[in-house]
């Protein structure tokens, strides 16, 4: 998922925390309350799966929302409103769900089958405007739904009965399992749609909640809200935590402090902050299935259309430096668009990234070669380059070392970077107008499909409008007749990969570690490397 941008790995990271409480006491008086203070990064722009989809919303549905399977300890898909993880039949492409017959909304309705073919018809629907309907490729006639060629209801989901959903599947998806665990395939409850309309999922109380906790607060516009415990919970006697509070924090400085002065139980830190920090007994690293990475807008008549001078600005960065020196929280420099450790290809019994990454990574007097002949090939003796990235204070430092580096290095190169809140980022890199855009992509499930989707030639998250046959033919026929043949479905993944790193179609710049400060006596939160962190069953001891 893109940060605006994301669930599952086959291995959770385990964090074992000996740590000491700093500044005022505030690990007794969580204890005694049981509620958890946390940050986001970001700003929530909706709570509904079909009008937006990024990390903070995603972070705060993790936690109030349930769907057919969540992930457990081990990072496996569990069963949750379904009673079982069922096994598909029909060769592969038929899965039949049933649900718990005890499930309620936070109004007290029972949740149906029919709540989630409701969800699943609003998010593939034309009418969308999350970005994200293309996740559902794959179920039987989605992207024909998405596109308008066909009706809603011609959508391969169906409630057999109350509490029997039926899924069908236009090929076999080794990875859907895994990704029943994403909010995006979570049911929404058909009541509050009636009720809310188009004001569904706008603000915290225009809409039900079917998880562990309820969302408080939220304006739809406001920086903090809170989420408390939701009693109608098929769950709830396991539910320890009575509330839990979320601020945005976007300067890791103030979210040092804040955990300083007991205001956060779990505080995310990077650059200077973090490195400062490295030797704190409260510190964890958590290492993700994300890549920061720069999105390359390919389009006609931008100048990274050129292929030498994408290849330049790949060459030219120093992403260890980047890595070690400006982030300074764990981080480690991305070569390919696939993290380590998301998923091993069996049949070579390697780490995909490791195995793709590309023989070269940074060569100065190369990239420079490169740059001169693409501005010869453009007619141009130099170029304006467009960064836009949101206004977290890390993602400044980020576009002022990419700035630094094009220009010092590259004879011509000018960039322009715009740090500005998160909605206007989006806004200019959704209308076309940008050159380059620093985003994050973190894997929806352990597998590189995950990542590849969004680079097809037609993917609406695509918007650096990268396209390539060879590459667009390498997913199709993984996603088709390759799904199911082991040796052939790896195959298409080392070739589209190696296709991306070949035309520079984005410019990865490190691997997602995150630096958290953590309450030494926070327990029972499951620290998953794919999707969110889920807090539902922590408790402070």
């Amino acid at each position: 998922m893109k940060v605006r941008n994301l669930l599952l790995s086959a291995s959770a990271v385990l964090a074992t925390f000996t740590l000491s409480a700093c500044g005022k006491n505030s690990s007794s008086a969580s204890k005694e309350n049981q509620t958890l203070h946390l940050m986001q990064t970001g700003e929530i722009m909706s709570l509904d799966t079909a009008n937006q989809a990024n990390i903070s919303q995603w972070n705060v549905l993790e936690n109030s929302m349930e769907g057919l399977y969540r992930a457990n300890k081990a990072g496996n898909p569990a069963p949750a409103l379904a009673t079982e993880v069922v096994k598909p039949t029909n060769h592969g492409k038929r899965y039949t769900f049933n649900l718990r017959k005890d499930a309620k909304w936070s109004n007290g309705d029972p949740v149906t089958a029919q709540d989630f073919v409701a969800s699943w018809r609003r998010q593939t629907s034309p009418s969308a405007q999350s970005g994200y309907s293309y996740i559902f490729t794959g179920v039987k006639n989605a992207n024909k739904v998405n596109e308008g060629k066909l009706p809603v209801n011609k959508l391969g989901v169906k409630a057999l009965n109350k509490h029997t959903l039926q899924v069908d599947l236009e090929y076999p998806m080794p990875y859907f399992t895994r990704m029943m665990v994403m909010p995006a395939f979570f049911p929404q409850s058909q009541a509050a749609l009636k009720k809310f309309g188009n004001k569904y999922g706008t603000s915290s109380d225009k809409m039900y909640y079917d998880g562990a906790f309820k969302v408080r607060g939220w304006t739809g516009s406001n920086l903090s809200w809170s989420l408390e415990k939701n009693d109608n919970y098929f769950d709830s006697k396991n539910v320890k935590l009575k509330k839990m509070t979320m601020q945005v924090v976007k300067d890791a400085n103030t979210a040092h402090q804040l955990f300083q002065q007991g205001d956060l139980d779990d505080a995310t830190i990077t650059g200077t902050t973090a490195q400062g920090l490295q030797k704190n007994k409260n510190l964890m690293h958590l290492d993700r299935a994300g890549v920061y990475y720069l999105q390359l807008n390919q389009a006609k008549g931008h100048p990274l259309s050129n292929s030498n001078l994408r290849k330049a600005v790949s060459l030219v960065l120093d992403k260890d430096h980047l890595a070690e020196k400006v982030l300074s929280n764990g981080s480690k420099a991305a070569h390919t668009f696939v993290a380590p450790k998301l998923a091993k290809d069996p049949t070579t019994g390697k780490d995909f990234a490791t195995e793709m990454k590309p023989q070269e990574t940074y060569n100065v007097k190369k990239a420079q070669e490169l740059w001169a002949k693409g501005l010869k090939e453009t007619g141009k003796k130099s170029v304006n380059l467009t960064y836009y990235t949101d206004d977290q204070t890390i993602n400044k430092n980020v576009g002022q070392f990419v700035q630094s580096q094009l220009e010092n290095k590259l004879k011509g190169a000018n960039v322009e970077v715009h740090s500005v809140p998160d909605k206007n980022a989006q806004s200019n890199v959704a209308k076309g107008n940008f050159d380059m855009h620093y985003a994050l992509w973190l894997a929806d499930y352990a597998d590189p499909m995950s990542d590849f989707d969004v680079m097809q030639t037609n993917n609406s998250q695509n918007y650096g409008k990268y396209s390539s046959k060879a590459y667009d033919s390498y997913v199709d026929h993984a996603k088709s007749q390759d799904a199911a043949r082991q040796q052939n479905y790896w195959k298409n993944m080392r070739s589209a990969q190696g296709q991306l790193s070949k035309d520079n179609a984005v410019l990865p710049l490190y691997n997602m570690t995150e630096s958290h400060l953590v309450k030494s006596n926070l327990k029972g939160v499951l620290w998953h490397p794919v999707g969110e962190v889920d807090y539902t069953h922590a408790y402070f001891e």
